[in-house]
């Protein structure tokens, strides 16, 4: 016993001291070379100062809140709890990180000790025959011997963490666990902002709808005159001809809309989990008092809170963790294997003191030939991690360019908007001097028509200017990864 003390001492204290074998995980810079953007202005990134990449520095576990309340729309509210209760993507999502934190906790446990019950590789009861050639302690040679065998075993067996191959495991799969809540957390923001843009877009048709009845009631009225004129002998064919091509030609665009809008309504439904055929969104007419502004300036510090750049990262410290583990394979693994239990030929004394066993002892193996095993799974652990690098790099990246492709939006859209607003006071009023002109018999129906159709054609762009607009605004809320009013 004293012996067996004096060679488990040495090993117990030597995984308590834990060398660890494996690069230390630091968070690399963004770019290799480049410079920093300090903040986002209405059309480029604006930096006066030479610095290099910061050093990554994630803050995706900061709360969003609703940031489409902004919005001040009752409906979408309703359809953004609706679309975060039921969403099916996002149920997988959540399962996955349950995964994740269970394999976890797995990882976890390899730490510790096991201890398990169970019988011999024949059995916990069995009966067995000898071979007539095999020589039998205490029993004559070149007889048969049969006998029952009764074992209640409990073995241990514990792996010290000599070289840190355990905690590194624990460490990758942590940080994977991370990444899936920041992966959670991705997706919530994804769904919240195409609910959104889908919903905008909706009511864009909506209003488009509204405006393409009102427009063909008006040639409906049109068509209606240029009859009366034409029974009258003040007009000719060719304008009653063309006032039924411009009703009809309107007529026509009414079927496009309304399969557009029943389109996105199937849409809204998949996102909120809701069968398309018990799914409706009441038409409505949207007529916002204003857009939400935009500060003229953001922090670059903003994408920090972006959640699949967290996630990026923590995979990379995951890979690096995984360097870890593939190098820990060149050192010799220990481990401390025991049974004890009782055992006995007869089951009534099965369990008597005497027929007690006990084994315990260290076990190593080292790897001394693996044809270059080792060696290639540490090399394919290092481009693991380096591909788990790039592809941060390329999150960060990805995001400058898509905030900056917002804000382009936001500006560009809003001066298309004060453009086209000009341009349909000044089709109106061609419109009402062309109807003057037709009627006191100065020009033909097809000045007037062009007229009408150019008034509608600037009316239905600020429609669709507007539903843009506010695409736009949640394109930048989804690249920011939060409303602007975080970085207050």
């Amino acid at each position: 016993m004293n012996q067996l003390r004096l060679l488990l001492l040495p090993l117990c204290a030597l995984a308590m001291a834990g060398c660890q074998v494996g690069p230390s995980y630091q968070r690399p810079p963004v770019q290799a070379t480049g410079a920093a953007p300090a903040a986002f202005t209405d059309l480029v990134v604006t930096n006066h100062d030479t610095v290099v990449w910061k050093v990554a520095t994630p803050a995706a576990d900061q709360p969003r809140g609703e940031w489409w309340r902004l919005f001040q729309d009752v409906q979408l509210n309703s359809l953004e709890a609706l679309a975060a209760t039921n969403n099916q993507n996002l149920a997988a999502a959540a399962a996955r990180l349950d995964q994740a934190r269970d394999l976890a906790a797995a990882a976890r446990a390899e730490y510790y000790p096991t201890l398990t019950a169970g019988g011999t590789p024949g059995g916990e009861v069995s009966r067995q025959r000898t071979s007539a050639a095999a020589p039998v302690s205490g029993h004559e040679a070149g007889v048969t011997h049969t006998y029952n065998t009764f074992t209640a075993p409990l073995y241990l067996g514990w792996e010290p963490d000599l070289w840190g191959r355990l905690r590194n495991q624990s460490g990758a799969a942590r940080a994977r666990y991370a990444a899936a809540a920041d992966d959670l957390a991705s997706a919530r923001l994804a769904l919240a902002a195409e609910t959104a843009a889908d919903y905008f877009t909706l009511r864009a048709l909506d209003n488009q709808r509204n405006l393409l009845a009102d427009t063909i009631a008006t040639y409906q009225r049109s068509l209606a005159l240029v009859q009366n004129r034409r029974r009258g002998g003040v007009v000719t064919d060719l304008d009653v001809a063309q006032a039924a091509t411009q009703l009809h030609s309107a007529e026509a665009r009414l079927p496009v809309i309304e399969l557009a809008r029943e389109q996105l309504q199937n849409a809204l439904a998949l996102l909120c989990g809701q069968p398309p055929m018990n799914f409706a969104v009441a038409t409505n007419t949207f007529a916002p008092a204003a857009f939400p502004v935009v500060p003229a300036s953001l922090p670059g510090e903003l994408l920090e809170h972006r959640p699949d750049i967290a996630a990026a990262e923590r995979r990379m410290a995951a890979a690096n963790a995984s360097v870890g583990v593939a190098k820990t394979a060149f050192f010799p693994t220990v481990r401390i294997n025991g049974v004890a239990g009782f055992q006995s030929v007869d089951a009534a004394t099965w369990f008597d003191w005497p027929n007690h066993f006990w084994s315990v002892g260290p076990s190593v193996t080292l790897p001394i030939f693996t044809g270059g095993l080792n060696r290639a799974n540490l090399a394919a652990a290092r481009d693991a991690y380096n591909e788990a690098v790039a592809n941060y790099r390329q999150t960060v990246l990805t995001a400058f360019t898509q905030v900056q492709d917002a804000l382009a939006a936001e500006h560009w859209l809003a001066e298309q908007w004060s453009a086209e607003q000009a341009a349909l006071a000044s089709s109106q009023k061609a419109l009402v001097i062309a109807n003057n002109r037709y009627h006191a018999g100065l020009v033909i129906y097809l000045d007037v028509a062009a007229a009408q159709n150019d008034a509608l054609t600037h009316e239905s762009t600020l429609v669709q200017l507007s539903g843009a607009r506010f695409v736009a605004t949640i394109n930048l809320v989804k690249a920011l990864g939060a409303g602007w009013e975080s970085a207050n």
